[in-house]
């Protein structure tokens, strides 16, 4: 059987590094702070809002929220994220996605200060994740991903590793990022020819298809580990992941359950990007 790689315990260790760089800035008169920025009352962006202002106050960062109407105009938006932008005493931004469908949201998401940017949303972030270079931060959830391997002491060096997904919200930043740890990387997709023969050649799979239980036991090969970023709700409305767990629990060398895997590390990824920002302006 498989080891399961537990979110809970990479984010007991994150928590604990976060909370001590948060009281070493406070020690040096900055405080880290989150701002929020919600638009319309998405009851995902709530329950989602909820979990990092809870984050934040378990680990010593402050957070500050502007609630706008479902029908902000664009104009008024653009100048909220410059008054963000300009207020020194906010670090990182969470802007929450999708916006209203009367928004530009390329026009909005590339107005937010690429400095601030603690979840890849402005065009510049994502420089910095293809380029390698200090520019934003790159996607959460990509990042939890990486973070799970680091925890658990999975060298990615030499590695074959298999990206299933080319969204840029995961599977393009986390090849990039697997290249970073000196992994040779594949990215398949839907169109990609006998992707259970491709995918059963890696050492290191990540999943962010999108689908529920789309990786079976055919796709999967003995000392494989696999990273599973998928959040579906099956038919019998439980949580679970692109992969079938149970078909590959049994093969491979290690995997993270859905729930209780990335979903859980995601939100102190977040918040320790705000620390960091935070860390950078003292440089």
């Amino acid at each position: 059987m498989a080891k399961r790689l537990l979110g809970k315990e990479v984010t007991a260790a994150l928590n604990e590094r976060i909370k001590a760089q948060a009281e070493e800035l406070k020690a040096k008169g900055v405080v880290p702070t989150l701002g929020i920025i919600r638009v319309g009352e998405n009851e995902s962006d709530i329950s989602y809002e909820r979990g990092a202002t809870k984050r934040c106050e378990t680990l010593g960062v402050e957070y500050k929220t502007i609630l706008l109407p479902a029908d902000v105009s664009q104009e008024e938006l653009l100048k909220v994220i410059d008054q963000v932008n300009k207020d020194a005493s906010i670090h990182g931004v969470l802007l929450f996605r999708p916006l209203p469908r009367h928004l530009d949201s390329d026009v909005i998401e590339n107005a937010l200060d690429p400095a601030k940017d603690v979840d890849c949303m402005t065009d510049g972030s994502m420089s910095g994740v293809f380029t390698g270079k200090n520019v934003g931060f790159p996607p959460c959830t990509p990042q939890a991903c990486m973070e799970i391997l680091d925890h658990y002491g999975i060298d990615c060096t030499g590695k074959k590793a298999v990206v299933i997904g080319r969204s840029l919200v995961v599977g393009k930043p986390a090849a990039m990022m697997l290249l970073k740890k000196n992994a040779t990387v594949t990215i398949c997709h839907t169109r990609t020819v006998d992707m259970p023969s491709v995918v059963k050649e890696a050492d290191i799979v990540i999943v962010a298809a999108g689908r529920a239980g789309v990786v079976d036991g055919s796709y999967l090969a003995p000392g494989q580990v696999v990273i599973d970023v998928g959040i579906n709700v099956n038919e019998e409305g439980k949580l679970c992941g692109d992969v079938k767990f149970d078909e590959a629990e049994p093969i491979v060398e290690a995997i993270t359950p859905v729930p209780g895997g990335v979903g859980s590390v995601t939100t102190s990824v977040l918040v320790g990007h705000v620390v960091e920002a935070a860390a950078r302006t003292l440089q």
